[in-house]
C-alpha cells in the first residue's frame, strides 16, 4: 500500500507544482517532498523485499533530502522544476552502478521470480539494464531542458505525462520482447 501511495504522489508531483506555484510557497511543497522522502526511506529500509536496492537507498535519500532542504531554504519555485532531473540522475546512477557492480538491478528483480536464472537470462537482464540506463540519461536530459526552459506548462506536460508514457512504452516493449525470447 505504501508503494502505491508513493507512486501516485510521485506521478502527481508535476501537477502539484503546476497548480500550486504562485498559490503556495515553494518551501511548503518541498516540506511535503521531505516528508515523502523520509517516509519512503523508512519503508524501504525496513522492508526486505526492497533489499535489491538497499546499497543505494541511503545516498539516494541523502541527495533527495538535500535537494528538498535547499528548496525549503531558498523558497524557489524554479528549483522545484529540477526534482525530475534529480530522480532520473539517481536512477541512472543506480542502474549504471549495477552494471559495474553486478548483479544488475533488473537481474535482482528477475531473480525474485526465478532464483535459478540461467546465464542467458543474466545476459538478457544486463541488456535490459543498459536500455534503462539510456532511458534515464535521455529522460533526465529532456527533464533538464524543460526545467531550463522555465515554462511550467511545458515542464508539467513532459514530466507529468510524456515521460511516464515513454517509460510505460519501454516497459511494455521489454515485456513483449521478453515473452518472445522465453517462448522461442
Amino acid at each position: 500500500m505504501q508503494n502505491l501511495v508513493f507512486a501516485v504522489l510521485s506521478v502527481a508531483y508535476p501537477f502539484v507544482v503546476f497548480f500550486s506555484l504562485g498559490v503556495i510557497e515553494p518551501r511548503y511543497i518541498a516540506i511535503v517532498l521531505l516528508i515523502l522522502c523520509g517516509t519512503r526511506y523508512l519503508a524501504t529500509s525496513r522492508n526486505d523485499s526492497n533489499a535489491l536496492l538497499s546499497p543505494y537507498v541511503p545516498w539516494a535519500f541523502l541527495l533527495l533530502t538535500t535537494f528538498a532542504l535547499v528548496v525549503v531554504a531558498g523558497n524557489s519555485g524554479v528549483a522545484l522544476l529540477y526534482y525530475p532531473v534529480l530522480v532520473n540522475f539517481v536512477m541512472f546512477v543506480l542502474f549504471g552502478a549495477s552494471l559495474r557492480f553486478p548483479p544488475t538491478v533488473i537481474e535482482r528483480i528477475a531473480r525474485l521470480q526465478d532464483p535459478e536464472l540461467p546465464p542467458s537470462g543474466v545476459a538478457y537482464t544486463r541488456k535490459v539494464t543498459i536500455a534503462w540506463v539510456v532511458f534515464f540519461l535521455l529522460n533526465g536530459s529532456i527533464a533538464l531542458g524543460t526545467a531550463l526552459l522555465g515554462d511550467v506548462a511545458v515542464w508539467s506536460l513532459y514530466n507529468g505525462l510524456v515521460a511516464y508514457l515513454l517509460m510505460g512504452m519501454l516497459f511494455v516493449g521489454e515485456l513483449t520482447i521478453r515473452r518472445r525470447v522465453r517462448g522461442a
